[in-house]
């Protein structure tokens, strides 16, 4: 899903900056939050913790940086070094269909 789509998707989410004001209650909303926010990362970069903690922290507005962070990891968006020390998108992201979407 493309990121327009997911703005779209999300829009009673995201603030006029394009923030996440909310971790979304219903399945499919989260996890297409959980898409939106890995969108903001590069492919074949490999972030440090603070670093990705930051591009999380940018794009939404309540705070919790580790449960997305932690989220993304959960359903297979990012990869991590067993320490947790660095982090990278997985190579290809999981199919939305894998979730029943």
């Amino acid at each position: 899903m493309d990121n327009e789509t997911l703005k779209l998707e999300l829009r009673n989410f995201l603030d006029t900056e394009g923030r996440l004001t909310k971790y979304p209650a219903k399945f499919r909303l989260k996890i297409l939050s959980l898409y939106y926010i890995a969108g903001k990362l590069e492919h074949g970069v490999i972030y440090t913790e603070p670093e990705i903690n930051e591009i999380i922290r940018r794009w939404h507005t309540f705070e919790d940086w580790a449960l997305l962070r932690r989220d993304m990891f959960d359903r297979g968006l990012l990869e991590r070094e067993r320490n947790g020390a660095t982090y990278w998108l997985t190579e290809r992201l999981p199919e939305l269909s894998k979730f029943g979407i």
